[in-house]
């Protein structure tokens, strides 16, 4: 049994607020203690690994804990044919909610560190390899969730998630934001975890590229589904889904 749509869409501004707060809060904190960018982004990267996962266990009970986009409209696309998947009007739901509370979390990162609480960032990400870094971090998300759904394992997916992305703000050149509302937030902050609005729709259009070549992948080696569950992780109410 699903939440009603209201406290899905509550859930997913919510969480995705938090997970912005988290990596644009730990950014600051990083900058302040220390002035090697090492340092800095390792700091920022295990602050997003530990929130990402806690709040896609906390979240996904209610909503499925998409927290992006392009994972709602994955869902969407995967199961548009059969009906599993979320409706067109869910997904027009999901992905403002999404977009607002990322907007959100910036600005509470911001009203955290005593920084103007909308500043917009200067921090220009306008180059071909970092939107071929963000093509190959989102196609690996995708890939990874709906890899998990394929073979049954999508309890998995708080760690798995969270280690993805963790290990992809150090294998990609954009640091892996693979997501388009947690791109636009990003740009309403002007500090290290800033992306400059300039440079905001092409990394959205290079996450929409990987989404579609992720999900190619996941229909290469999976095959069609059967059938298509929650995605990230299967929700219902609290009391179901723990029984």
């Amino acid at each position: 049994m699903s939440a009603p749509l209201g406290r899905r869409v509550a859930a997913e501004a919510i969480g995705t607020g938090l997970l912005v707060a988290v990596v644009v809060g730990s950014g600051i904190q990083a900058t302040e203690l220390s002035h090697d960018v090492g340092v800095q982004l390792l700091a920022d990267s295990l602050a997003t690994v530990f929130g990402l996962g806690v709040l896609i266990a906390l979240i996904g009970p209610v909503s499925g804990a998409h927290f992006n986009p392009v994972v709602t409209l994955a869902a969407w696309f995967t199961g548009r044919r059969n009906r599993t998947g979320p409706p067109l009007w869910e997904v027009a739901a999901y992905i403002p909610a999404q977009v607002a509370g990322a907007i959100g979390g910036a600005v509470l990162a911001d009203a955290m560190f005593a920084k103007p609480l909308v500043q917009f960032s200067t921090h220009d990400r306008s180059a071909g390899h970092l939107w071929l870094g963000e093509v190959v971090a989102t196609a690996g998300l995708i890939l990874l969730i709906f890899g998990l759904e394929r073979i049954g394992r999508a309890a998995l997916a708080p760690a798995a998630v969270a280690s993805y992305i963790g290990a992809a703000y150090w294998f990609t050149s954009s640091t892996s934001f693979a997501n388009p509302a947690v791109t636009v937030g990003r740009a309403f902050t002007d500090t290290f975890a800033g992306i400059a609005p300039a440079s905001v729709t092409a990394f959205i259009a290079a996450q929409l590229l990987g989404a579609a070549l992720g999900l190619a992948v996941v229909a290469v080696v999976y095959g069609r589904p059967a059938r298509v569950t929650d995605v990230v992780v299967p929700h219902g109410e609290p009391e179901l889904a723990s029984s």
